[in-house]
């Protein structure tokens, strides 16, 4: 399993960021092997993250090699302040079971009391 973190300032979205935003959306559920997808912010909005998880790193290619993905990657500037993007293989996923999650949950072993 892979997971693409796009982490990201906003700046000013018109029409077209949201036509295009749509559209890649699609283009990744649409895409074999997708998984699924989260999205997170910090507590000042300043700073997000929309994270993609994906069966395969074959599956992850496809998907960046969308039309519409690659004409928002090259148009990028128009709608944000900055970005980063962290492509990483999941190795192992777990927690307490308590919610379901994108992720394989193995579950933790619960912590002795102190």
């Amino acid at each position: 399993m892979y997971s693409a973190a796009f982490i990201f300032e906003p700046g000013t979205y018109d029409e077209r960021f949201h036509a295009l935003d749509a559209l890649i959306e699609q283009a990744a559920r649409e895409t074999p092997g997708f998984l699924g997808a989260e999205n997170w912010r910090s507590d000042d909005g300043a700073r997000r993250n929309a994270t993609y998880y994906w069966e395969t790193e074959e599956a992850l290619r496809a998907f960046s090699a969308n039309p519409n993905h690659l004409e928002a990657k090259r148009q990028y500037r128009a709608w944000y302040r900055g970005f980063h993007i962290v492509i990483a293989q999941v190795m192992r996923s777990y927690g307490d079971g308590a919610f379901d999650h994108i992720t394989p949950n193995q579950r933790a072993a619960p912590r002795p009391a102190p």
